[in-house]
C-alpha cells in the first residue's frame, strides 16, 4: 500500500495573531487536496489560537522537553503540547542540534517523551556542508538515525525528516539523485533497526529550500514521502502549491 504524502510547515520563530488567516487559508486548501496529509507547526504562542481558528486541523509544536514536568524555565513539555490540542511535534531540527547543542541521545529522549504523551513525531536528521563535500553525508545521517530513533514506537506516529543543513533557507538543494539515495539509505537503516514492516510503513520527508518550483520533482524522488517546509509555509500563496504538488503524484 502506497504511503500518503505528508507536507508539514515549520513556521520557526515567525508569526503573530495576524498570521492566523494564512493558516486558515492553508488548511482550507488542504481539504481540497484530501490525498495529502498537511500539518503546521507554529510558535508555541500560536498553537492554541491556530487550533481554534482551524478546528480539526493538524497543528503541532516545534520542540518539546524530554521531561514531563519540572524546573526547566522556558521549556515546553510534551504533555503540555498534547493538553493544548497539538497532535505532533518536531524534534532534532538542526537549529536545535547545532544552536542548542542537542545530541542524538537528547533527541531520542524527546521523541520518546512525545510518543508517550500521545503525540506523533517528526524526527529530523541532516548533514552540514563540509560533511557532504567530504563524501560522508550518508554515514553521518545514518549515525544520527541510529542514535536518535526511539527504542520502541508505532511507525504510523513517527516520521523521519532529512534536511541537509546547508540547504535550509539557502536556496541550495541536493540533486534529485542525492535525495533519493539518502532517503533509500535511511529506509534501509530503519529496516535494520526497527524491522522491514516498520520501515515500509514509515514516512521519510525531505526538507531544505522546498518551494513551488521544485516540490513536484522532490516529492516524486525515490522514497520521498513528503516535505518539511520552512519559509515557504508561512503564506498560503507559497505553501498551497507544494501541497498541490504532492496531491498530483
Amino acid at each position: 500500500m502506497a504511503r500518503r504524502k505528508y507536507v508539514v510547515g515549520n513556521w520557526k520563530m515567525n508569526g503573530l495573531a495576524a498570521a492566523l488567516g494564512e493558516a486558515e487559508a492553508i488548511f482550507a486548501a488542504a481539504r481540497e487536496h484530501g490525498t495529502v496529509d498537511v500539518a503546521l507547526c507554529p510558535p508555541f504562542t500560536l498553537i492554541g489560537p491556530m487550533i481554534a481558528a482551524a478546528p480539526g486541523a493538524a497543528v503541532g509544536g516545534q520542540d518539546c522537553h524530554s521531561a514531563a514536568s519540572g524546573a526547566f524555565t522556558g521549556s515546553v513539555a510534551a504533555p503540555m503540547l498534547r493538553d493544548i490540542g497539538a497532535v505532533l511535534v518536531i524534534v532534532g531540527h538542526s537549529e536545535r542540534r547545532d544552536g542548542c547543542g542537542e545530541s542524538d541521545a537528547d533527541v531520542k529522549a524527546k521523541a520518546e517523551a512525545a510518543l508517550s504523551a500521545g503525540l506523533s513525531v517528526i524526527l529530523c536528521v541532516g548533514e552540514p556542508r563540509d560533511v557532504r563535500e567530504s563524501g560522508r553525508a550518508i554515514d553521518h545521517v545514518l549515525a544520527q538515525v541510529a542514535g536518535s530513533l526511539p527504542a520502541t514506537f508505532d511507525p504510523s506516529r513517527l516520521a523521519i525528516a532529512y534536511e541537509p543543513i546547508w540547504a535550509i533557507g539557502t536556496g541550495l538543494v541536493p540533486t534529485i539523485a542525492d535525495v533519493a539515495a539518502m532517503h533509500g539509505a535511511i529506509r534501509a537503516k530503519l529496516a535494520e533497526q526497527a524491522g522491514a514492516a516498520a520501515a515500509q510503513d514509515m514516512r521519510i520527508l525531505y526538507g531544505g529550500s522546498v518551494n513551488a518550483e521544485n516540490a513536484a520533482e522532490l516529492l516524486d524522488a525515490g522514497d520521498v514521502d513528503g516535505a518539511l517546509v520552512g519559509g515557504a509555509s508561512l503564506t498560503a500563496a507559497k505553501f498551497v502549491p507544494i501541497i498541490a504538488a504532492g496531491a498530483s503524484l
